[in-house]
């Protein structure tokens, strides 16, 4: 009875195109649900772009003059886009602006501002004592009024008090007011508020934010009227001229706001004895922008104190603070007028911006000559002085409102956001007829041709290696015959030995049937 051995032969190669197609039909078919097609190539993406002159340049067809002239054209409008894009962004990038004043509507009350007067002499030469010649010596430069002088041995004066200096031997408003109206009612020294200015003790009418006084008219009449007498015959002797000494007669004056400090120093204007001055007044309020159009300094979110030893922010108040920090940093003192504020000086220059709302009053100013004959004899009966004394040291000074409007002038962005937008757009839809979308479908086409690249690089496939499944060997068929020392279908009995197996031969079987000799 024949004995039939059977032997498991794996093909590497054939059997692996099989599961290689298999895998591959998964893959394609995972790929289809999973992931899109194949991105288009140029052509295709060219001849469906909203992007004018593209699809000529670019698209499917044969090359040749006719679309190297679009191609051309297409490149000279992009060009011209460019450089008209390139030239709105430098201009857009200048800031420009622009001021607008609007007047407003006449108001029933308009809120009068604060005035605040100065007489040009600091200290009455009779009210001065040797200790306080001592103490002024750098700023009055006056000898002392003992003729012994000061003496170095005997010297006990006490150490100075600057305010009380100041309050002793400044002009005193009571003695200068020789008459006060405000919207004809009477007004005395006490409507006033002391003040310390580089001019020492001074005066402030309508100083108080909370009470601020309304004028309800405008024109003379409807405003301050008041008549000083600034006392010339008490202004201090020029015995050697120093930095403070002044060779002026009359008072200085400020018009400002209740929350900003005076100035008076650099923003107050003179007012002569011996005239009449009338100043009219219009409320102007300024608005200016803040970075990157302007400078303005922009009010605090939290609306807390911006400047310590004030209530509120303005540039008078921010230079007084500078000043006093440069004092402080040099004498570690500070002058009278200076805000009295906790904290040391500061280095480096002090810059003090404009705050972006302001409120100012401009001015004109006329004066007539006080007093005429008749009245200069009525002045002289009146406050029991001679006719060259009124007219040496008598003022009035009238302030009032020109009329109840104001002036609103504000900074306006020249060339915005919006209308950069506008123009860009102008220029693409007139060189090459795109939008913000034909932008999104050259970035979309850019986005899928780099992510199908990418993809490509991740999954590149890599070379498939022998392996042993199973623990059956796997030769290939031609391998098998280069390691057979058989040449032939059979070997005989007692041969040559095999590589793998001893030979089996079956001799009652047909030679070429359907048994071969293999080694497994």
């Amino acid at each position: 009875m024949p004995i039939e051995i059977v032997c498991k032969i794996k093909f590497a190669e054939e059997d692996a195109k099989p599961k290689e197609k298999e895998a591959g039909d998964e893959q394609s078919l995972l790929g289809a649900a999973r992931g899109a097609a194949a991105p288009r190539d140029l052509a295709t993406f060219a001849s469906t772009s909203t992007l004018h002159g593209l699809g000529r340049a670019c698209g499917p067809g044969p090359h040749g003059l006719r679309r190297t002239l679009w191609a051309l054209a297409l490149l000279t409008s992009l060009a011209a886009f460019l450089y008209q894009a390139a030239g709105l962004a430098r201009g857009y990038l200048t800031r420009p602006h622009l001021v607008a004043m609007d007047p407003a509507a006449p108001a029933p009350v308009a809120g009068f501002p604060a005035v605040t007067l100065c007489n040009i002499n600091r200290f009455r030469h009779s009210a001065l004592s040797d200790a306080d010649i001592f103490h002024l010596a750098n700023l009055t430069g006056l000898p002392p009024k003992d003729r012994d002088g000061h003496r170095a041995a005997g010297l006990r004066y006490p150490e100075p008090d600057m305010v009380d200096i100041l309050n002793r031997t400044g002009h005193q408003l009571a003695d200068m007011l020789k008459s006060c109206n405000f919207s004809g009612h009477h007004c005395s020294a006490s409507n006033f508020s002391v003040v310390y200015t580089r001019y020492g003790k001074c005066y402030t009418f309508n100083a108080d934010p909370q009470s601020s006084l309304p004028s309800r008219a405008g024109g003379m009449g409807s405003g301050l009227e008041i008549m000083l007498d600034i006392q010339q015959e008490e202004y201090l002797p020029i015995w050697r001229e120093t930095n403070e000494t002044s060779f002026e007669a009359g008072i200085r004056v400020q018009i400002h706001s209740q929350e900003e400090p005076p100035y008076i120093h650099q923003l107050g204007f003179g007012v002569s004895p011996g005239f009449q001055t009338f100043v009219s007044c219009q409320e102007q309020r300024l608005t200016y922008l803040p970075q990157p159009w302007g400078n303005c300094r922009a009010e605090s979110e939290l609306r807390e104190p911006e400047l310590q030893g004030y209530s509120a922010y303005s540039v008078s108040a921010c230079r007084l603070r500078c000043e006093k920090e440069a004092v402080l940093q040099r004498c570690h003192c500070r002058m009278v007028h200076m805000p009295d504020s906790l904290g040391g000086g500061s280095e480096g220059p002090c810059f003090c911006p404009t705050p972006c709302n302001l409120t100012r009053y401009g001015k004109e100013i006329s004066m007539v000559r006080i007093p005429n004959r008749g009245s200069a004899r009525y002045l002289a009966r009146k406050y029991n002085r001679n006719e060259t004394y009124i007219r040496e040291n008598f003022l009035v000074l009238d302030v009032f409102f020109e009329a109840l409007t104001s002036e609103a002038m504000e900074q306006r962005a020249a060339y915005g956001l919006s209308a950069l937008l506008g123009d860009l757009g102008g220029q693409m839809g007139l060189f090459i007829g795109a939008s913000i979308l034909t932008l999104l479908e050259i970035l979309d086409y850019i986005y899928e041709v780099s992510w199908d690249r990418l993809k490509r690089v991740w999954r590149r496939p890599k070379t498939p290696l022998r392996t042993s499944t199973g623990g059956i060997s796997t030769l290939g068929l031609q391998e098998l015959k280069e390691q057979s020392p058989c040449p032939s279908r059979g070997c005989a009995e007692g041969g040559g030995a095999s590589s793998l197996l001893p030979n089996h031969h079956h001799p009652h079987g047909p030679p070429g049937g359907l048994f071969e000799d293999f080694a497994c």
